[in-house]
């Protein structure tokens, strides 16, 4: 496609957090944009608005007329949809998102694309962080707001494009994932795990979408691979680049020693091939963050950053909005938002807040909202991760319906596993029920740390204001 005779893109799905940011990046760049939805509610509504693009509400086959040069379909849309109709009876040319990202953005430049089933948004944003400390000016693209530029984009016009390349298939018409889009010459593969199980039906389809996006690094590109993780060293054994490996558990081409955790962070040393590197303070705790800048650290090397600037981009990086978040620290309560729901990213996250806070009653408060978690198939695993909590409280389920009854979480039986477990254990089925067992049974000193990939509705606003209103219940008193 000649990208510059194109004047007006429509997006059909813009309120999505990816296709508003498309949008941006679109506007940025000089084009006309114009875009619909059938749900437009904040944050990305106000984002658009911000933005200054035409967003409107509802679909509708008139929205396309006069036609735009371009249409750009988001993944959660399907045959049916009138505007979707419209653009394939008047041969209006079309792509999917992660196409137009490669189109309009990734072709002229060395895009660093990272993957893995956890850590990609971190990841992506440490070395983008990392790029951009160093004066390397990178345009980036991921799946958060990124604390040190407070934005999930920027084109800053230097050579890199670092994207956080995602599993998920790309629209309804493509269903490959998006990262075979993202045109890899510098990769991370962190890690791969099963997950997305409405798309996928198990591990070794995953393991082949990786493999395949493997197989698109060039000869002298370069490929870091999460060793901590088999599956990832699997898909990647066949790779015809250079590699190298990172990880803690295992002999890597990078690792860390002597590993120190706190509430404020964690100190380690950084040993390439053996020898030292580098020692980092990082302002985020937990192990999975730790490999996340290892991965972040063979990236930068490779692209020639020296080693006191990864150094200074590690220690300055800021973390990423909703990654274990401090939203709140009241009444004696610190509450925390984190993305975890698939069970590995739970344990994990748990682990770390263990290591962080040894001393302090911890609790977790989980809703099982994607696809894969509100299914049965983790029915153990999960029970086993939420159990590193001391106190356990969930929702009803997240829009049942949407999963045969047959293969649905079964939350009776989590509760009562965790129970067994000797956990505090709750489902209160709402929110405000929620809110009342931990103003019931909280007390100063506990750390709460809520979880999960959606609004939850409203929890991370709500339990603050109700601690901070009238306190944990059963100090009242005191």
């Amino acid at each position: 496609m000649e990208t510059d005779k194109i004047g007006r893109i429509h997006l059909i799905g813009i309120c999505g957090t990816a296709m508003a940011t498309l949008g941006a990046m679109l506007k940025d760049a000089g084009y006309e944009v114009t875009g619909t939805d059938e749900g437009m509610y904040p944050p990305m509504s106000d984002f658009l608005a911000q933005k200054r693009i035409d967003a409107r509400e509802g679909y509708d086959a008139a929205n396309l007329n006069p036609a735009p040069d371009l249409v750009v379909v988001g993944n959660a849309l399907s045959r049916g949809n009138p505007e979707i109709e419209h653009t394939l009876d008047g041969r209006i040319p079309f792509m999917s998102l992660p196409e137009a990202l490669k189109t309009f953005f990734l072709r002229q430049k060395t895009s660093v694309v990272v993957t893995g089933t956890h850590g990609k948004t971190t990841t992506s944003s440490m070395i983008a962080w990392g790029l951009a400390s160093a004066g390397l000016r990178p345009d980036f693209l991921i799946g958060g707001i990124a604390e040190n530029f407070q934005s999930s984009y920027g084109l800053n016009g230097g050579e890199h494009f670092v994207v956080e390349g995602d599993e998920y298939d790309s629209a309804f018409f493509d269903k490959g994932p998006k990262f075979l889009h993202y045109l890899p010459y510098i990769a991370v593969v962190g890690n791969v795990e099963f997950d997305h199980a409405d798309i996928y039906t198990d591990l070794d389809a995953i393991k082949l979408q990786f493999r395949r996006f493997v197989n698109l690094i060039p000869r002298n590109g370069f490929l870091a691979v999460g060793a901590d993780s088999p599956a990832a060293r699997q898909v990647c054994e066949n790779s015809l680049c250079r590699g190298e490996t990172f990880g803690i558990e295992t002999d890597c081409d990078w690792t860390a020693k002597n590993i120190e955790q706190c509430a404020e962070g964690c100190d380690f040393d950084i040993v390439h091939d053996g020898k030292p590197f580098l020692r980092v303070r990082l302002k985020m705790f937990g192990n999975y963050n730790i490999q996340n800048a290892l991965g972040t650290a063979a990236v930068l090397n490779h692209i020639g950053v020296a080693p006191e600037d990864i150094r200074k981009g590690l220690e300055t990086f800021a973390g990423v909005r909703r990654r274990m978040q401090l939203r709140a620290d009241v009444a004696g309560v610190r509450i925390y938002e984190d993305f975890a729901h698939h069970p590995t990213a739970v344990r994990e996250t748990l682990k770390a807040v263990r290591a962080a806070f040894p001393r302090q009653r911890i609790w977790a408060i989980y809703e099982p909202r994607s696809a894969t978690s509100r299914r049965n198939i983790f029915q153990k695993e999960i029970a086993g991760a939420l159990g590193l909590a001391d106190c356990v409280a969930i929702p009803a389920l997240f829009r049942p319906e949407k999963v045969p009854e047959t293969e649905r979480l079964d939350e009776n039986r989590l509760i009562d596993d965790l129970r067994a477990m000797g956990r505090a254990a709750w489902n209160p089925g709402t929110v405000d029920g929620i809110i009342e067992k931990v103003r019931e049974e909280a007390r100063p000193g506990d750390i709460v740390v809520i979880m999960s990939n959606g609004g939850f509705g409203g929890i991370y606003e709500k339990l603050p204001a109700a601690l901070g209103k009238s306190g944990p219940a059963q100090n009242l008193d005191a």
